[in-house]
């Protein structure tokens, strides 16, 4: 009696780059989030162990590639800078984000909220910011949430005597301020 053993080809499980959306709701939100990526890769570019991208998917779960979240601006200390495609923490280390910022709008408003809060939370981001260039939706304009013991507590605003409002990163060792209703990073 003869036994034969049938090969199945094992499908590799593909993460998308991509999902066909725009990049932004409008002109406000594209300028914020370039604006925040470049200053940012200008800070840290003598860093090569610093990673700073946007609009970019990041995968969080091996082998699911439905577990994804794409925040409009994110710094990972401890990564390789280089370009990706996307960012798979399997392939990372298990290496989260350690600050991401939203630029709000009105479509995205209720999930930076909520579901992606809740997400960072569970990955562990320290530092999440969330910035409205509209004024629109988000009172102040520019938020701060940092990570302690699980939970995300308000990062505390300052109002400097001309009237920008200054919030700390302790993670990137900069300021976000709002100077006349745009966002700086110092």
């Amino acid at each position: 009696m003869t036994t034969s053993v049938e090969y199945i080809p094992v499908t590799p499980i593909e993460y998308p780059d991509e999902d066909g959306k725009p990049m932004a709701e409008g002109d406000l939100q594209r300028k914020c989030l370039v604006y925040a990526t470049t200053v940012l890769e200008i800070y840290f570019q003598n860093r090569p162990d610093v990673y700073v991208a946007g609009n970019l998917f990041i995968y969080y779960e091996e082998g699911n590639p439905e577990s994804v979240v794409v925040p409009d601006v994110f710094v990972v200390l401890g990564a390789e800078n280089r370009d990706r495609r996307s960012y798979k923490t399997c392939e990372e280390n298990d290496k989260t984000p350690d600050f991401v910022l939203e630029i709000t709008s009105k479509s995205t408003r209720s999930k930076d909220q909520s579901a992606k809060k809740g997400i960072y939370a569970f990955l562990g981001v320290r530092e999440y910011f969330q910035y409205d260039p509209t004024g629109d939706y988000l009172n102040p304009q520019l938020q701060g949430l940092r990570l302690v013991e699980g939970n995300y507590l308000p990062v505390k605003i300052t109002t400097l005597p001309d009237g920008t409002v200054s919030l700390p990163s302790e993670v990137l060792g900069l300021e976000l301020r709002l100077e006349v209703g745009k966002l700086r990073l110092l």
